[in-house]
């Protein structure tokens, strides 16, 4: 089996600048590392001087709302589940910015305990931020989160929306598989996750053959990003990544977007509720109405009806998506 550093890197990107990514880069359908996007960043100088620095720098933003933190004593600094998979290894819960940057001081590796502020929204708790620090992404309603931690390892996960990482200060390594390597990944639950999404439940570090024997068939297909303080990569909507942070302290800000409102993460758990039990005759029959009216739609399926009548066979705009929202929920009430 293959080892993370025997790994290919992610495509290197050079030159761009954060208020001018190239489109090509954005519609990638593989990750790119953009090698230096953000190293003119006031914070990417301030943050990585030092943890009173960083600190010091943060603040000048910070609101007084209380953040959630995740905290674990496991020294591998693993966020993962319990041996019985009834609960999780790490504990959550709120705390000031202040404490958290405190907490980190006090614990600066992974002997101790592994602290992660993650996905805490830019705009709302450090409003003034992206006046001096920001990239221009494709959609007006992106969203922009911030992570704060020492070393900590997150589990292959993907996301709906596409990405844009942005290291601030610490080294990560981001190890990367094209969404059909779902079946050789291993995923654990969708109903019960360290953070909203299913992972992997491989342990990178130490991948038990015997238990996982797929797992040597997705390093095959995977790819390894190492970064610093300045890179960004860009991880296209639903790619698998494993995300390792290395240093005493490592801050990373993430830029997301997607080309429709809803994510369809509702819909798979619809899915598994309303078809996967069914006879076999009868969830072939469901395949081939998913296939026709979602999978492969075309004009075809609605250019026969009158365009007053197409509803939301038609393409989608505000209006419809509202009024198919509203049918669906009224459906499932």
């Amino acid at each position: 089996m293959k080892s993370i550093s025997d790994l290919p890197a992610v495509k290197v990107v050079e030159g761009c600048k954060p208020n001018d990514i190239p489109p090509e880069v954005l519609g990638s359908d593989e990750p790119i590392l953009l090698k230096g996007l953000v190293s003119e960043w006031p914070a990417v100088a301030t943050c990585g001087s030092s943890l009173p620095e960083a600190a010091q720098y943060l603040s000048r933003f910070w609101t007084n709302e209380l953040v959630t933190v995740y905290v674990s004593d496991v020294n591998d600094g693993r966020f993962f589940y319990n041996d019985e998979y009834t609960g999780f290894n790490f504990g959550a819960g709120t705390a000031h910015f202040g404490q958290v940057m405190q907490k980190l001081g006090e614990h600066p590796g992974s002997e101790g305990q592994a602290i992660y502020m993650g996905s805490t929204n830019v705009d709302r708790w450090l409003p003034g931020f992206r006046e001096e620090n920001d990239v221009a992404m494709p959609s007006d309603d992106g969203l922009v989160s911030i992570w704060i931690g020492n070393k900590t390892r997150i589990s292959a996960h993907y996301d709906f929306p596409d990405n844009i990482a942005c290291v601030v200060a610490g080294e990560r390594r981001f190890t990367l598989f094209p969404p059909d390597q779902i079946e050789n990944l291993y995923i654990g639950p969708i109903d019960r996750t360290p953070s909203g999404q299913a992972i992997s439940l491989v342990d990178f570090n130490n991948p038990d053959c015997e238990k996982f024997p797929r797992f040597a068939e997705a390093l095959e297909h995977a790819t390894v990003s190492e970064m610093g303080p300045g890179d960004a990569i860009f991880i296209p909507s639903m790619w698998w990544h494993h995300v390792e942070s290395f240093s005493a302290y490592n801050i990373l800000v993430n830029y997301w977007w997607t080309s429709t409102p809803s994510s369809p993460s509702a819909a798979l758990m619809h899915g598994i509720l309303a078809l996967r039990d069914l006879p076999e005759r009868q969830r072939a029959a469901w395949k081939g109405l998913f296939d026709y009216y979602v999978f492969s739609a075309d004009d075809s399926v609605f250019e026969h009806i009158p365009e007053a009548g197409r509803g939301c066979l038609a393409p989608l705009d505000e209006s419809t998506s509202k009024t198919l929202r509203d049918e669906m929920m009224k459906r499932l009430g």
